[in-house]
């Protein structure tokens, strides 16, 4: 079940949160878990067995690592005992077919792929269980006693598959204790709503414009074009994920949770150490908090830093999926971040912003290339095709033919790219009470409009995945 979709936004989001609103505080919780419970099981029931699993093994371990409170090694001990179950169970899960396949591959072998399905979520959910009981081995957070309130912690449905990923540090108050507001429920309606918008209205279709552009034979698509297909793209993972990330904010909002932002405006960004300190910011902070510092960041010299950046990045492509092109993306970023860092971030800072801007965005723009494509000849040949060198011509008409009947949507989505809505709101919480009511009231009647154009895009377009949904 996706939260862009008829059966969510019509019955089980109104249906759960009439519900939650209903049972006193007591059985919130309870509410809440099943739901999600019931969110997790509407595609793969099978899997909640593996979340149980999972959960299971990290609340047993932190309650024995309470218990040997005083012993450091048995307390080393049920960490690594938890950490080392988890990642099994992702590597088994997500990575087995790709050792197999790479076994294959180098030494002519012929195993057999186990053809697993991967566990919707698995990498999100697998780095919050394994946030807890490190922070817990650090004495960072009290350790969770009722197993029932950790379930529910990890299997939220608004955060559950795709983020953005919740520590325990950040919602354990709120787990036990939380004030639910009139204020805080609007606001995180408007949130979500603003997500679906996105989604249906953008994200959907710069995919689609993306998808024609992919489906071209090599060569067939001038320099120009293949250069909009790598932007809608672009275009089209930004205001999904992002997307999904404000639909999940505002519904926790909603249920009296405060989850953290994942998204700072990142294609405004002027130099690509700025995208990653904007783009999926609770996954850059999980690796930072979690392999960067402990290996020692940048506070052992050169040589180690360097080390450190490259293992970083390693594991963040890895994360991403189980094919090379996600590994060579995060190696891509790894190795222009060390540039950044130690050859020309200098200068960049004294140049003129847009000029760091139009360098971070093709930056961007060329790492979502390798991103997308998992077939290292299709990436190889799509490059060709944007460096003009795979036959094709530098100007073609079916360029501006795609740029005239995707044009509403490329203007719209490359405004909103950047931080004019803070801007107008800013503008507008300075003006007077006479324009601020004028302002609320036509934002109510776009509000509708907009909810309605958005379910007649659901009602009739087959076209609404979520990519992050795969990791």
């Amino acid at each position: 079940m996706v939260f862009s979709s008829i059966p969510f936004l019509f019955f089980f989001l109104p249906i759960c949160l009439i519900l939650y609103y209903l049972v006193s505080y007591r059985w919130k919780n309870s509410v809440l878990l099943f739901f999600s419970l019931v969110f997790y099981a509407w595609g793969e029931p099978v899997y909640i067995l593996l979340m149980f699993f999972a959960t299971a093994v990290d609340y047993c371990s932190g309650r024995l690592m309470e218990r040997f409170g005083k012993k450091e090694g048995m307390r080393k001990l049920f960490l690594v005992f938890s950490v080392t179950v988890n990642l099994s169970v992702l590597a088994f899960f997500k990575y087995a077919d790709f050792l197999i396949g790479t076994v294959n591959g180098l030494l002519s072998a012929s195993i057999k792929p186990l053809g697993l399905g991967l566990p919707v979520g698995i990498s999100f959910f697998t780095f919050q269980t394994m946030s807890y009981s490190i922070d817990l081995y650090r004495r960072k957070v009290p350790m969770e006693r009722n197993y029932l309130d950790y379930l529910t912690y990890v299997s939220m449905f608004p955060q559950l598959v795709a983020g953005p990923i919740v520590r325990y540090s950040v919602v354990n108050q709120e787990l036990r204790n939380r004030e639910i507001k009139k204020e805080e429920i609007q606001e995180g309606l408007f949130r979500f709503m603003q997500g679906l918008f996105k989604k249906v209205l953008i994200a959907n279709q710069a995919g689609a414009l993306w998808e024609e552009i992919r489906a071209l034979e090599a060569g067939g698509a001038s320099v120009a074009t293949a250069w909009l297909g790598a932007l809608s793209f672009t275009l089209q993972l930004y205001f999904d994920f992002s997307a999904y990330s404000d639909m999940a904010i505002g519904m926790g909002r909603m249920l009296g949770f405060q989850f953290p932002e994942n998204f700072n405006y990142p294609l405004s960004s002027v130099s690509v150490t700025d995208f990653w300190r904007r783009w999926h910011i609770s996954l850059s902070s999980w690796f930072r908090d979690y392999v960067y510092i402990p290996l020692g960041g940048n506070r052992k010299g050169t040589p180690r830093h360097l080390r450190n950046m490259l293992i970083v990045w390693f594991l963040t492509g890895l994360w991403h999926g189980a094919a090379w092109n996600f590994v060579l993306w995060g190696l891509y970023y790894g190795i222009l971040l060390i540039l950044e860092k130690y050859v020309w971030g200098k200068t960049l800072e004294r140049l003129p912003k847009i000029c760091g801007h139009i360098y971070a965005v093709l930056i961007v723009v060329v790492g979502f290339v390798i991103f997308v494509f998992d077939d290292m000849g299709a990436l190889g040949r799509y490059f060709l095709s944007m460096a003009g060198c795979a036959g094709n011509t530098w100007w073609g008409e079916e360029f501006l033919w795609y740029l005239f009947n995707y044009k509403a949507v490329l203007i719209v989505a490359a405004v909103l790219a950047f931080p004019v809505y803070p801007w107008f709101k800013r503008k507008v919480e300075l003006a007077g009470d006479g324009i601020r009511t004028g302002v609320s009231v036509l934002a109510m009647a776009g509000y509708v409009v907009l909810f309605l154009v958005t379910v007649a895009f659901l009602v009739n377009d087959t076209f609404n995945p979520f990519l992050y949904f795969r990791f």
